[in-house]
């Protein structure tokens, strides 16, 4: 097209015939341009499947087909578990088959061996684990025995230059040389010190995992102790939650097959007629009329107890309300007849302790009664106890002798049980200080005689 326009002349003529003008014209011949576009694509498909080649060549394979559950599969497959080579591939159709829910209550057996063979492996895995935990363990060894022989070797150049820069051979070196040689001690020096660097932080790793292994009575690590037990026995306890929802899962699957099962076989009758959904809505109309009756009933009994402590609290009210009249009179008639101050003062004590004992009497009927048979048998016990420690004991050696009996029962317990029981068991205090104690007595016999 830019050269479209210009005139052109062959030679030196100066002929018309060898002389013109240039035109340029891409509608008239698309030639050029067609063939050029051909090229075009060619090229973009040769990109094409040249990219699709490589993304071929770059893509990872993919995965074996996993075969059905078949019995002669399954007893393939506990062999392959067994083997190292092929546990990984093993392991994998051994998670599909579960997850596709082969498992039955005729291949149970099956699974649960093929389960058990995977967990022999944990052994394995373990003392791989142990291994490279050495190897590790040695390969940090030879490092550290490396880099010790690269300091040494460090410290034995940086002594070299020491001694070149000493008076009587630094003076028959020339001024270059000087500069240079102490460039080169700077540059050693600043790599022996980075290289003793990393070797003291070496040296001090490995004191501190000593000093950890050798803290062994430390309360920290009792504590870490304690929480891994812990830790396995819960997981011991998951493990067990879930063979058992594992069980009651394939038991739901066999109820369902039997359900359909019985719905093909009788299909053509009705499931339920209209006397048996009438039978069952009546049955469940009693149910709910029962529950409501027992609901009733509760409620009366606990509108009964508010009225009862409704009439507890009024009758307390009014005793007190004519203890103080009475005081108060009482009082009078001392002023009047000149008594002196310790017969008012034993007025009072009498009004307190009415006030006491009928607190106590309130406090009795309201008090609940033993919950359980086990209560019972825990209160026999610990008064036997008590009994033949007439000095009383205290709550840890009270628990460690319950739990030779019953290993279940927590200290809390033992004292909210003693708390509740005031009449037959008291709390003492003994010693000062450092040496103050809480112990438990028995106390029944005089308790019974403020009853």
């Amino acid at each position: 097209l830019l050269v479209s326009g210009y005139r052109m002349r062959l030679g030196s003529s100066t002929d018309k015939k060898d002389s013109g003008r240039l035109h340029v014209d891409f509608a008239q011949a698309r030639d050029d341009f067609y063939e050029w576009e051909c090229k075009q694509r060619m090229l973009a498909r040769e990109e094409r499947h040249r990219r699709k080649m490589e993304e071929d060549r770059l893509r990872p394979p993919s995965p074996p087909a996993i075969m059905h559950y078949s019995e002669h599969e399954a007893a393939l497959l506990a062999e392959k578990l067994k083997d190292d080579s092929k546990f990984s591939e093993a392991i994998t159709v051994l998670l599909t088959w579960i997850e596709r829910g082969e498992v039955n209550r005729r291949s149970a057996n099956q699974f649960y061996s093929m389960v058990q063979s995977a967990n022999s492996h944990v052994r394995r895995l373990m003392n791989e684990k142990a291994a490279h935990e050495q190897e590790m363990e040695q390969a940090k060894e030879s490092f550290k025995n490396a880099l010790t022989g690269i300091l040494t070797q460090f410290e034995q150049i940086v002594a070299v230059f020491n001694a070149s820069t000493r008076q009587k051979a630094w003076d028959h070196f020339s001024k270059a040389q000087r500069k240079n040689i102490d460039i080169w001690r700077k540059h050693s020096e600043e790599l022996r010190n980075a290289h003793s660097e990393q070797l003291m932080g070496i040296r001090r790793e490995e004191e501190m995992e000593m000093s950890d292994d050798d803290s062994g009575d430390n309360p920290s690590k009792k504590l870490r102790v304690d929480d891994s037990a812990l830790a396995a026995q819960a997981y011991a306890l998951k493990e067990e939650n879930d063979s058992l929802r594992w069980q009651l899962d394939a038991y739901r699957n066999e109820v369902e097959l039997l359900k359909q099962e019985k719905g093909q076989l009788f299909r053509t009758e009705e499931s339920l007629t209209k006397d048996q959904q009438l039978q069952f809505l009546q049955q469940t109309m009693q149910g709910m009329q029962q529950q409501l009756l027992s609901i009733q009933e509760e409620l009366n009994n606990k509108k009964s107890e508010l009225e009862q402590a409704k009439e507890e609290q009024t009758h307390t009210q009014a005793m007190l309300k004519v203890l103080q009249e009475q005081l108060k009179s009482a009082k009078e008639l001392a002023e009047i007849n000149g008594h002196d101050e310790s017969q008012a003062n034993e007025i009072n004590v009498l009004t307190v302790a009415l006030v006491n004992q009928d607190r106590e009497k309130n406090s009795e009927k309201r008090s609940p009664g033993l919950k359980s048979e086990k209560e019972a048998l825990l209160i026999g016990i610990i008064s036997t106890f008590l009994h033949v420690h007439p000095f009383g004991a205290n709550i840890e050696y009270l628990w460690s002798y319950m739990q030779q009996l019953d290993s279940r029962i927590s200290a809390n317990e033992i004292e909210m049980l003693l708390m509740r029981l005031p009449r037959m068991f008291k709390q003492e205090f003994t010693g000062v200080g450092a040496t103050l104690e809480k112990r438990w007595k028995f106390c029944a016999f005089e308790g019974i005689k403020t009853i």
